[in-house]
Parts: structure tokens; sequence; C-alpha cells
């Protein structure tokens, strides 16, 4: 079965080549060209996968993101032009689960596009895992607190499964980064402090006081059942 990516640019050298490439890789793809086109797009279609650039008309990227994390988990990727980390921190912050720089090389989107997709689909267990008012569903990659279904992007969920899995284990940052993100990863340790922070405050009734992912000051973070 084919996969499906919706690629925003406002750009349209940029769309056309990107929408070449990855209809090579028998990708039916959908192309928007300002942000209000590319929300209507997310709400009335099912993709595996979602190109989006930072700056566009009507709607900023960020703006999009944010309004496609109310009702849908899909990957999105984050195209910047910009070199500035803060552009792409806040880019993580508003739901991303990746970003790439532009100018960029389109063998390495094709392969972060191709990771993301892959661990989003990945079943490993049909089993649950259930922390008192925590559940956490392996197959279908959703979470509940006290029946209530959390939302959660596919690096979010990563970062909570692998850390619940090894309960009380303390994962370094950088440990983190390359067991969620992959050795070739060029971002660094404060996107795993963005995902937690993001975690906590989805997840707890109090984040500055969290009950399920703590911090071991001075080593990295751990889950406590």
């Amino acid at each position: 079965m084919s996969r499906k990516a919706l690629v925003v640019d406002d750009e349209k050298s940029i769309v056309k080549g990107l929408k070449f490439s990855l209809e090579q890789d028998d990708m039916e793809v959908d192309c928007a060209y300002d942000g209000a086109e590319a929300l209507e797009l997310a709400k009335t279609n099912k993709y595996d996968i979602i190109l989006l650039d930072v700056m566009l008309p009507e709607l900023s990227g960020f703006d999009v993101c944010q309004a496609i994390r109310e009702f849908s988990n899909v990957p999105v990727i984050m195209l910047t032009a910009k070199g500035d980390d803060m552009d792409k921190i806040l880019g993580l912050e508003y739901g991303a689960d990746d970003y790439i720089t532009k100018p960029f090389n389109i063998l390495e989107v094709k392969a972060r596009i191709k990771a993301i997709i892959r661990r989003a689909a990945s079943v490993e267990s049909m089993s649950e895992m259930v922390f008192g008012d925590l559940k956490i569903n392996k197959e279908y990659r959703r979470v509940f607190v006290r029946d209530k279904e959390i939302s959660l992007t596919s690096r979010e969920f990563e970062v909570l499964e692998l850390l619940a899995a090894h309960s009380g284990k303390v994962f370094s940052r950088d440990e983190l980064l390359t067991d969620i993100w992959g050795d070739e990863y060029p971002g660094d340790v404060r996107t795993v402090d963005v995902h937690v922070r993001r975690l906590r405050e989805k997840l707890e009734s109090n984040p500055s006081e969290p009950r399920y992912v703590r911090t071991k000051w001075g080593s990295g973070y751990y889950f406590q059942a």
C-alpha cells in the first residue's frame, strides 16, 4: 500500500522537486502553497507524513502544526530556511517531529521520512503497559490518563514508551537523542528537553512535580512506575 504525503511550501520549485522525488518512491503526494490550504487538506485527508515550511502566507507553519496537533498525530517535518536554533526548537514546541534546514539534500529528506514513517507504523507488541492512571497501548500507539486519551506526537510517544519500558533506568539526554532520533540526527540535546517538557504538560496534573517522567539531576531522565 502506497504512502501519502502532504508537501507545503510557498516556493513552487521546492514543492515540485519534493513531489517528483517522493513520487519516485511510489508515494502519493498532495501539495499546498499557503498555511490555510495546508490545514484544510490535513483536516480532510489522511497522511502518513507532512512536510511543512515555516514561512507561509495566510498561516505560518508553526500555526498550522499547532492546529494539526489538535486533531491528528500525523508525523510533521518542518522545513526552515533559517539556521537559527530557536526556530528549530520552536517548531518542536508546536508539535513537529523533526526539522530540516534549507537548502537540503533530497536523499537526506527521504531518509528522514522513511525513518519517521517506519517508527510511527511499527508495532512491537500486542500488550499494554499500565501504571496506575496511565495506560500505554503499544500496538495502537495510544496513551490514556484516567481513561482520557492523550494526544502525543510520534516522537513524544517513543520517548514515553522507551522510558516506561525500562522503568527506573536513567537515560542521559544523549542516550535518548541517539535511541529516538538516531546517530545521524543533527540536532542537540535540547530537543530531548523540549519533548520531555511537552510530555509532562500532557501527562501530569502538576508538570512542575512530575509523577511519571522524572529528572535525575546531572544524569538524565527516568520513568517512575
